[in-house]
């Protein structure tokens, strides 16, 4: 039986003795911690020297991973040297370590998908991590690195892999000869700001890379604050540490050692089990033997989930904005003025606000898909109104939505959608998806078909149109805007649907370009195409408005039949609650909106609670699958992606919500009231 000592220059308590197989030997590991005492482990060293197959030292610390050699000089150099001398191969475990870095991360974003795009991650020490760091910077630009607080005290952060570089070779170089550290940490007002600091960068991250030397000392004074909902990437997580996180709230550790025996060990154990194994000396086995050795055995990363369940937490960011100057009322400051002041008052600040760099409206918790995954966010403001987008050249709007992209990315969203008007101004998203710095979707796929989720489920409350299973619903159907990019799909639906359906618009070469691609899929479907949609109004059943005009009247809904269902999916609304008062005999209501799975908490967006946009939904669907991707854009949306969504969005637990109004829900009641007066208006006369 082949031996293998670690001699640690830990703590002798973490002692531990046992045999185990590996690549078919027979092997007896032990572990021999001396307390720090490096006298005591150069003796140990000694003794084992032909009596061990292999020997690691543990509890050394490990050279940095950039920067110039003379710095890699420690305190434990005498005990690495003195490694060298003896002739059974000797390892602190560090090739191993530096090719279990970089395959932990690329088998972690391979078997997972996307795991670590555009993350925030704070890195305790970009120095020894450094290889850490050059390979999770191909999957986000977020790295922040505390090497100047944590060695040096001084109060700053490195925000890049280059600027850590220039780090490591020249300020590092200079501030080893500058004391500091010594005379920050001996100033209050310093040493408090820089745990400030430091503890806010904690919470703002959402993956903590803590090296396994000092690790205690780095998260000592960490409390759930900082660290739930954390992924920790680390080396060596025994089970003392993993309570210590669990405590703490961290949601998932990624445990870049291996573990392929019984016991949690280091590096520095696994490295000298391998040298034993194959008989070879340390300077004999290349970090390219080691990573094949890896992947043969499936010596994968260890992912461990303090909590007992797996937990992946995706995150997106969304567009909203005021749909008209009364919406800024709901700003308190705002509303108190406009109490005091000429009307006038408004429309300056209406104006004014326009102007406005983007902030943060709310942030967005506790969305989580029965397949387990979950999503945070947050809900960003542009300050314009559809009024004022329509006042300016597309590129006003276009410049404060790229504003919105980069400010999503540096918090750490990894996908952004744009709500109402945002995703109409212009080319419909194009130029931002082409510009941003993060994947853009408008969630028009998701409102198209949220739409007619919604009219469905209406024109089924209603019971006044009779639906055959398996057959085409024998009723007309009109789409006000059939050529926009709501409206296009709409009339698609529609289509496959109804029996005949009435294609609206303005332009009537675009109207008949799309009656001949919709007669292409559908050629049973009656079409009609007009411009003038309002001879036509009191024979519809079913009404879909998807125009993209502000303050203009595109329906006259007095002319509506009684027991019509209107769909308004236009932002701003195209009908007015002065509008729908007109008209009790008729349903309408606001679009698809969807119930959120898990509990979702935000600030209010003019729904009721766990009540989202479908172009809102959209986004979070695609958070929730990983789909981190230009999905929804332009003005021809796809009708295959329209279906993708809706599976996408039923898998992860969206259901259409209760119908809304612009009252509020409709109960069953309150439908029930719609179709007695509709029922009560048919069965009178015509007016002559």
């Amino acid at each position: 039986m082949k031996q293998v000592v670690s001699i640690s220059l830990g703590s002798s308590d973490k002692d531990y003795a046992f045999n185990t197989e590996f690549l078919g030997q027979d092997f007896a590991i032990r572990r021999m911690g001396t307390d720090g005492d490096l006298e005591k482990a150069a003796k140990l060293l000694l003794r084992m020297d032909k009596e061990a197959d292999a020997i690691g030292l543990g509890q050394i610390k490990y050279p940095y991973g950039i920067g110039p050699r003379y710095l890699n000089k420690t305190k434990h150099r005498k005990i690495r040297d003195l490694g060298a001398q003896v002739q059974t191969p000797v390892t602190i475990g560090s090739t191993l370590r530096d090719v279990s870095f970089e395959w932990a991360l690329r088998y972690i974003e391979y078997k997972f998908g996307n795991y670590f795009s555009n993350a925030r991650v704070l890195f305790f020490s970009g120095m020894y991590s450094y290889r850490i760091a050059k390979v999770m910077s191909e999957f986000t630009d977020n790295l922040i690195f505390a090497d100047p607080i944590l060695e040096n005290g001084i109060p700053k952060f490195i925000n890049s892999l280059k600027d850590l570089k220039a780090y490591a070779h020249s300020a590092h170089e200079v501030l080893q000869w500058v004391p500091s550290q010594r005379l920050t940490h001996s100033v209050v007002p310093i040493k408090a700001w820089n745990d400030y600091i430091l503890r806010k960068a904690m919470q703002k991250a959402t993956i903590l890379v803590v090296p396994n030397y000092g690790f205690d000392d780095y998260l000592k004074n960490a409390s759930l604050e900082e660290l739930g909902g954390k992924t920790i990437i680390s080396a060596t997580v025994d089970d003392e540490r993993v309570a210590f996180l669990k405590e703490r709230g961290v949601d998932v550790i990624i445990d870049t050692t291996p573990k392929i025996l019984e016991h949690v060990v280091a590096p520095n154990v696994l490295e000298a089990l391998i040298l034993a194994a194959l008989g070879r000396n340390r300077d004999q086995v290349r970090a390219d033997d080691l990573l094949e050795l890896i992947s043969a055995q499936k010596m994968d990363p260890r992912v461990v989930y303090p909590s007992g369940s797996p937990k992946r937490v995706n995150r997106f960011a969304f567009v909203i904005h005021p749909l008209s100057k009364e919406f800024l009322k709901k700003d308190k400051s705002v509303e108190v003025l406009a109490n005091f002041t000429p009307p006038a008052f408004l429309d300056a600040v209406e104006k004014v606000i326009a102007y406005a760099p983007p902030w943060v409206y709310s942030r967005v918790t506790g969305i989580k898909s029965p397949t387990g995954v979950e999503t945070e966010g947050w809900l960003l403001t542009v300050g314009g109104t559809p009024k004022q987008m329509l006042a300016h050249d597309p590129e006003f709007t276009y410049s404060r939505l790229l504003q919105a992209a980069r400010m999503a990315k540096r918090m750490g969203a990894q996908i952004m959608g744009l709500g109402a008007f945002t995703k109409v101004v212009g080319d419909a998203g194009v130029t931002v998806a082409k510009k941003a710095n993060i994947p853009i979707t408008t969630g028009n796929s998701y409102s198209a078909s949220g739409a007619l989720w919604a009219a469905a489920d209406a024109v089924r409350r209603m019971g006044l149109i009779k639906i055959e299973k398996g057959r085409r619903i024998n009723a007309k159907t009109m789409v006000l805007g059939a050529t926009g990019a709501i409206g296009s799909v709409c009339c698609r639906l529609l289509a496959k649907a109804f029996g005949e359906v009435y294609l609206a618009g303005r332009n009537t070469a675009k109207l008949l370009a799309m009656k001949e691609s919709i007669h292409r899929e559908d050629p049973d479907v009656k079409l009609t195409v007009t411009t003038l949609p309002d001879k036509y109004l009191a024979d519809m059943d079913v009404i879909v408005t998807a125009t993209s005009g502000v303050g203009k009247k595109v329906l006259d809904i007095t002319k509506v039949k009684p027991g019509c269902v209107i769909t308004d999916v236009a932002r701003p609304l195209d009908l007015s609650p002065e509008d729908v008062a007109k008209r009790p005999d008729v349903l309408v209501i606001e679009s698809g909106e969807i119930e959120l799975p898990g509990n979702p908490e935000m600030k209010n967006i003019g729904l009721p609670k766990n009540i989202a946009y479908a172009c809102l939904a959209e986004t979070i669907v695609l958070a929730l699958e990983g789909r981190f991707e230009v999905f929804t854009i332009g003005r021809d949306i796809e009708w295959e992606k329209v279906k993708e969504i809706y599976k996408l969005g039923l898998k992860h637990g969206m259901k259409l919500a209760a119908i809304s109004g612009v009252n509020g829900v409709f109960t069953d009641d309150d439908i029930a009231q719609v179709k007695k007066l509709a029922l009560e208006a048919r069965n009178q006369p015509i007016a002559s």
